[in-house]
């Protein structure tokens, strides 16, 4: 059975790259490309709904799935923990699914979640991310998901002193996060986490959105026809085995296989 994709902003950068791994996948076919204008009704006849257009429509194209009875898969940047929130009740009302990516790139996901990871040992983390300067929103997408799992992490809010200086950044659930908006750069994040005497910088570059992107593309087209409720992250589909290792248990030996004043030492 072939699913069959209403692509929305499909003319566009990410757009394009999603049409070309859907092209080459078995059992995906994109059966309508929709740019920012088009009228919904097109969604009619899909399967699942993928979202790359902007973030001043994107809100507008899952709502209308929801109202369709349809899945989306959600790529397009500027989605907050808020902003999510605000459809979250009509997905789970509709008994739909709603998947939101802030990044498909397998690096950045496992750069966030080894930030997150890190973050509970650090009282200070921030965030300074590089787009190129076309890119209308800011900060990232991935910055956002980034700063929200490290506040996940912690117990309380990172240490961000000034944070009332405008030239401070954007606090995102406690971190500060600082865009830059530049020619010749396609997508570059730094989550610098500080701490006394030492820190650590876990750095993120994507040099070819299109090989870079590939996988994680895949991975979400394959699992976001089946869910239920709202998912937010690749991370929820893939293992990164990111985590503290558990102690082995104890285990019992006998005296007469432990050499010399060792046995003597354990069994005394």
């Amino acid at each position: 059975m072939t699913t069959r994709i209403a692509l929305v902003g499909g003319t566009g950068k990410l757009g394009g790259i999603i049409h070309e791994v859907i092209d080459g996948l078995d059992g995906f076919e994109v059966s309508a490309v929709l740019g920012s204008r088009s009228d919904f009704a097109e969604l009619e006849g899909a399967d699942l709904v993928v979202d790359a257009s902007v973030p001043a429509v994107s809100i507008d194209v899952v709502r209308a799935a929801i109202e369709r009875g349809l899945n989306v898969l959600v790529g397009t940047s500027g989605w907050s923990a808020e902003r999510i929130a605000l459809v979250r009740p009509l997905v789970d009302a509709a008994a739909t699914g709603a998947v939101f990516i802030p990044n498909f790139s397998l690096g950045s996901v496992i750069g966030s979640a080894i930030a997150a990871a890190c973050a509970r040992f650090f009282p200070s983390a921030e965030i300074v991310e590089a787009h190129r300067d076309t890119k209308v929103d800011s900060p990232s997408g991935t910055a956002v998901r980034t700063a929200e799992l490290i506040a996940a992490a912690r117990r309380t809010p990172v240490d961000a002193p000034h944070v009332d200086q405008r030239a401070r950044g954007q606090q995102v659930a406690s971190v500060p996060v600082h865009s830059l908006r530049r020619p010749g750069v396609i997508a570059r994040q730094e989550t610098i986490l500080s701490g006394p005497g030492e820190a650590l910088t876990i750095v993120h570059d994507t040099i070819d959105p299109a090989a870079a992107y590939a996988p994680g593309i895949r991975v979400a087209l394959e699992h976001a026809i089946g869910v239920r409720g709202v998912v937010i992250g690749l991370e929820n589909f893939i293992d990164i085995g990111i985590g503290a290792p558990k102690a082995a248990e104890p285990r019992t030996v006998a005296d007469e296989s432990v050499p010399g004043q060792v046995a003597r030492a354990t069994s005394a």
